[in-house]
């Protein structure tokens, strides 16, 4: 850097290495507004609803099934099912969003808005108008109920079902986490029924940090459980628990069976998979293992 150069950087109140000359503690305070939200009301009109319909019908879901071989069950439990409906997912790859959109039946899936990191999707305004175009996703501050109290009622209220993941961000190693309870209290607040949903052998086909799944199409899972409706005076974390318990069957059913899942879960043997207590590499390799080929024909099989 020229004399000139350092003379404009001094005259800035900046040394040569272009840090300030004034100390932080002698800076004045100065409060930070918070960004504006995006606004995602433009990609629940008519148009944008047209646009997205064929980019997911024709791009995303064919795209989705060409890299993995999903494995869809108890679709049979949604017969019947009209919205709005909250869709309460675990969440470990970005595959999640594309395989339940793809799954699920027309009906539900063209009126489903979907609860999106904030910090993530919605940093950059070409991501977050793609995400919000292509998934319908709304922001939700993943450590703050804030926006999902103020935006999520009333999507509900005007009609639309949501999916939600309650353990707020992707899992870092396949295994999942306590359920938070904004999604319990929406159900609770507005009267809606749940649908679990249990995803199985996403973060072995696409963990986190990749942004393609592996090859060789791996098989994935996407199991619905049966509508959980509040029951009256039942308080958010009573909600909560049964939301839990039902992905915790819904996820032990891929090796148990139907049966055999819901003769554990009498007994009170199941619980969420939270993994092996071992260390972190030890979890994700577990987690990593590819689902066991099925050919279909098991007793009690859905879907």
């Amino acid at each position: 850097m020229g004399l000139i150069g350092e003379a404009r950087l001094l005259a800035r109140g900046r040394d040569w290495r272009g840090r300030s000359r004034t100390p932080k503690s002698a800076v004045e305070h100065q409060n930070h507004e918070r960004p504006g939200e995006f606004p995602t009301s433009w990609a629940r009109t008519p148009a944008a609803r047209s646009t997205r319909r064929a980019i997911q019908r024709t791009v995303l879901t064919p795209l989705v099934w060409q890299q993995t071989r999903p494995q869809i069950d108890g679709l049979d439990r949604l017969a019947g099912l009209t919205g709005p409906v909250v869709f309460v997912a675990n969440h470990s790859s970005h595959l999640d969003t594309p395989l339940i959109l793809g799954s699920l039946p027309p009906r539900l899936a063209e009126w489903l808005a979907v609860g999106a990191a904030s910090d993530y999707f919605f940093d950059a305004r070409w991501r977050a108008g793609l995400t919000a175009l292509v998934f319908n996703a709304f922001p939700v501050e993943r450590y703050s109920s804030r926006r999902l109290r103020s935006l999520a009622p009333r999507l509900v209220d005007n009609g639309w079902n949501l999916l939600l993941f309650p353990e707020g961000t992707r899992s870092d190693d396949g295994w999942m986490s306590p359920l938070r309870l904004g999604a319990a209290q929406l159900c609770i607040s507005r009267a809606v029924p749940a649908v679990p949903v249990a995803l199985r052998g996403t973060y072995a086909a696409m963990p986190r940090g990749r942004n393609w799944p592996i090859p060789g199409r791996p098989r994935v899972v996407v199991r619905y459980g049966s509508p959980l409706r509040p029951e009256e005076r039942e308080d958010a974390r009573s909600f909560n628990a049964r939301m839990a318990d039902s992905i915790a069957r819904l996820w032990a059913e891929d090796t148990m069976g139907w049966y055999g899942s819901l003769r554990a879960q009498a007994r009170g043997e199941l619980s969420l998979p939270t993994g092996p207590p071992a260390a972190s590499w030890r979890r994700i390799w577990e987690a990593s293992r590819p689902l066991a080929r099925t050919d279909g024909s098991r007793a009690w099989r859905r879907g």
